[in-house]
């Protein structure tokens, strides 16, 4: 029997797909859309070349086309869903780079235009801790105020020699100082991490899943590293090979981290979702659905879900 309450199916942790049910009384998609930002990591400002796990795209993959408008983008998204789910609500995703990186003016125009958009109740807005000023802080304390809002702040990890390592360019008190901005205006926020960055074991990888159950955040998106051609992670993986976890070692990792997550905290994803082409390491992350399953399994297996072991 499922013990876990945030749940009506057989999963044990909170999903996305639970949670939006439940609040919307609807079948919820975020449509992934490319403002055409940039990076502070890579125009100078922060550093340049971005994080080293980072893509041209700007981890945008799966973004809609730079070259269309934000409407034409999230209209050729919704409508290849739109047989299979026809009455479904849509959040637009401003996903690829840092989405509040821009004169206040431009993020408005951007924003506002696809909230126009007949059946989208929200936005979630991709994004790093040090990329949020204060004029943009204040509006989207108005935008929370007439629409779903979510915000979402790369981390990875707590641990400051991975993160100079990986070229993060923050530090954690400019993360955890963000993530109180944000709160103090009941804004939800959900942070990346990612497990398998070099050289980290899986006791780092714990704490730094240990230390946001400290924070109030909403949610969270846990990411398995890929190694992506032309990214300075696949040459210093070329030069100084480093452990790639294997798919078994990824699953223990994950469910010892929902064990330990508080469970009002929804999951937002669980795995990687590389391109394909672009994939060196490792390829048993192009299966998703057996990753999931198999994360399924062994907490069935177990007899655990998420929260069980949560520590303050």
């Amino acid at each position: 029997m499922n013990k876990f309450i945030y749940s009506d199916t057989n999963k044990r942790y909170h999903t996305l797909d639970y949670y939006f049910k439940n609040k919307f009384n609807s079948k919820v998609f975020k449509v992934s859309l490319n403002g055409g930002f940039t990076c502070p990591n890579k125009d100078g400002t922060k550093g340049f070349g971005g994080c080293i796990f980072c893509s041209e795209s700007g981890s945008g993959e799966f973004a809609g086309n730079i070259r269309q408008s934000l409407t034409e983008q999230f209209y050729n998204i919704k409508n290849m869903l739109l047989n299979k789910w026809p009455n479904s609500k849509y959040i637009a995703y401003f996903q690829a780079n840092t989405n509040t990186y821009a004169p206040l003016d431009e993020l408005k125009e951007k924003y506002e235009e696809v909230l126009k958009i007949e059946g989208v109740i929200g936005l979630a807005i991709g994004t790093r801790p040090d990329s949020i000023a204060d004029d943009v802080l204040d509006y989207l304390d108005e935008l929370n105020k007439r629409t779903y809002l979510n915000v979402e702040l790369g981390l990875q990890t707590i641990h400051s020699k991975t993160s100079a390592l990986i070229n993060r360019g923050h530090d954690l008190e400019c993360f955890e100082d963000m993530v109180k901005e944000l709160r103090k205006r009941n804004i939800n926020v959900i942070v990346h991490i990612i497990n398998g960055l070099p050289y980290e074991t899986k006791e780092m990888m714990l704490e730094t899943v240990k230390y946001l159950n400290k924070l109030d955040i909403q949610g969270i998106k846990i990411h398995m590293l890929h190694v992506l051609k032309d990214t300075e992670l696949a040459k210093l993986y070329v030069k100084s090979p480093f452990h790639v976890l294997a798919k078994d070692e990824y699953i223990d990792i994950v469910c010892d981290q929902l064990e330990l997550l508080d469970e009002k905290i929804v999951i937002h994803r669980i795995t990687g979702d590389p391109n394909l082409d672009d994939l060196i390491e490792p390829n048993w992350l192009v299966k998703k659905f057996v990753v999931l399953n198999d994360i399924d399994k062994e907490l069935k297996r177990r007899d655990s879900y998420q929260g069980m072991k949560k520590s303050y």
